[in-house]
């Protein structure tokens, strides 16, 4: 049985309602505070569905993915967007802006198209071609809009620039859950599994991709803060470190990059179900968001 969606209220001075899904992997209460109704992508275990963030854990998705359990994703069906849009207009909701994961990754954009177009009010939707909190900030960039009154136009515009100018890096501790997730290869895992290969990967396009491969983790981890101090470069930028069953690897990180960068908001996070099925324990990423976004 499919769980409701706990809708966020609307910021106030504003009746444009701010929609994501669970992959912008927003800490619960500082989504409510911001007026973002998070919808939860599907996590398939054992053939078992369940919401992301409130029904699986990422420790329970790591044991599965460590028990060899099978576990997949699923997008969130077009019926259930249509549902929250509903409620949300219901609500008071004069208009909607709905961004969502890398149309790339997941079927969940089209889904908030195809629920668009029964809508009782206009929504706005937006394909972020990234996902974490390289869609999380930017859904905060657009509650700030929100809240100062902009319009739902101009809160779109600002969501989309923001994501545009995120950037994303990854590394995986193997590459044996990509391999099982499709990402790679059969031979490509195994001959990187054979020489201890640790991969570093980005979102370039909305897709992930393979940017470089070194030999040790604790390389990998210094060339991920490099690349994303070069992303970052002298401007004003939030960051948030993602990890699967990586904490004390995260936190270091963090605590590195904000003592590197001009770091407005920094987030230390474990990624959820969605993201950990393909990539893994020990999985550490950052995303580096410019602070200073603007519609036009």
């Amino acid at each position: 049985m499919t769980l409701p969606v706990e809708l966020a209220p609307l910021n106030a001075g504003s009746t444009v309602a701010l929609v994501t899904d669970s992959t912008a992997y927003l800490p619960i209460e500082l989504a409510r505070t911001s007026g973002i109704t998070v919808v939860p992508v599907e996590v398939v275990i054992g053939g078992q569905p369940y919401d992301e963030g409130t029904e699986v854990s990422p420790g329970e998705v790591a044991q599965a993915l460590r028990d060899f359990t099978p576990v997949t994703t699923s997008r969130i069906s077009p019926q259930r967007m249509s549902q929250v849009y509903r409620e949300l207009a219901e609500a008071g909701a004069t208009e909607i802006v709905s961004v969502h994961l890398s149309s790339s990754l997941s079927g969940t954009y089209h889904s908030a198209v195809l629920a668009a177009d029964e809508a009782p009010v206009p929504v706005h939707t937006i394909d972020s071609r990234t996902i974490g909190m390289a869609l999380g900030f930017p859904m905060l960039h657009a509650a700030d809009a929100a809240s100062a009154g902009a319009s739902a136009t101009d809160i779109a515009a600002i969501a989309a620039k923001a994501c545009a100018a995120s950037s994303t890096y990854f590394y995986v501790d193997t590459l044996e859950y990509l391999r099982r997730g499709g990402r790679i290869n059969s031979r490509s895992a195994m001959i990187g599994s054979a020489l201890a290969v640790k991969p570093i990967l980005s979102i370039v396009g909305g897709e992930v991709v393979s940017l470089e491969r070194v030999r040790t983790a604790s390389r990998a981890l210094a060339r991920l803060q490099e690349l994303a101090v070069a992303a970052a470069g002298s401007a004003p930028v939030d960051i948030a470190v993602g990890h699967l069953e990586s904490g004390e690897r995260a936190t270091d990180l963090a605590v590195e990059l904000a003592g590197r960068l001009d770091v407005g908001r920094v987030i230390v996070h474990e990624v959820g179900a969605v993201v950990g099925a393909h990539v893994g324990p020990g999985m550490v990423s950052i995303a580096v968001v410019p602070r200073e976004v603007a519609a036009h």
